[in-house]
């Protein structure tokens, strides 16, 4: 591990220096996680606090991953992708998918940005075996101000596999 981060949880990193800097190694540092991971993520938060009022993250989401699908009600978000290719799938309140929006890494030539400033109910599915992405948020960090969509499975649900293949399925 990086000896400027401290380990949060089994998929949780922060950084302990005022200044953050990332390399490839520290990179495969999260990768390395993330494929261990029961979650099948890892993470670096790079904001030294989840009370700070702007958060970023390195995120790291192995293929597979199942991210509920969830709107924030008052918060902006923001993806850059730094490697793999990532799906982002946009819902209306009924769970029928408005917008599906196909992510790849900058020198690829397609989408590598992703911006959303709505609250809609929205998911992250990994394409790639990895995707590395960079997330720019509004902090703090507040549980309740997430809203779950009634209509997606609960992360660990058994129905969770068939959702997230559906969701993989679909033709762009």
């Amino acid at each position: 591990m990086n000896c400027n981060w401290i380990k949060e949880n089994e998929d949780v990193f922060y950084t302990t220096h005022l200044i953050t800097t990332v390399c490839k190694e520290d990179i495969d540092i999260l990768k390395k996680n993330a494929s261990t991971s029961k979650r099948k993520q890892s993470r670096l938060c790079t904001h030294l606090s989840s009370k700070e009022d702007i958060h970023e993250m390195l995120i790291v989401h192995s293929k597979g991953n199942y991210v509920r699908p969830h709107k924030h009600l008052d918060k902006t978000e923001s993806f850059h992708i730094i490697e793999g290719k990532l799906r982002i799938i946009i819902f209306d309140d009924n769970g029928k998918i408005h917008i599906t929006i196909e992510m790849t890494e900058y020198g690829a030539g397609g989408i590598c940005y992703y911006r959303l400033s709505e609250p809609l109910y929205h998911t992250v599915v990994p394409v790639s075996d990895m995707v590395v992405f960079h997330e720019t948020t509004k902090g703090p960090f507040n549980r309740s101000d997430c809203c779950f969509a009634p209509w997606a499975p609960h992360v660990g649900d058994s129905a969770c596999s068939l959702y997230l293949e559906n969701l993989l399925n679909i033709h762009c």
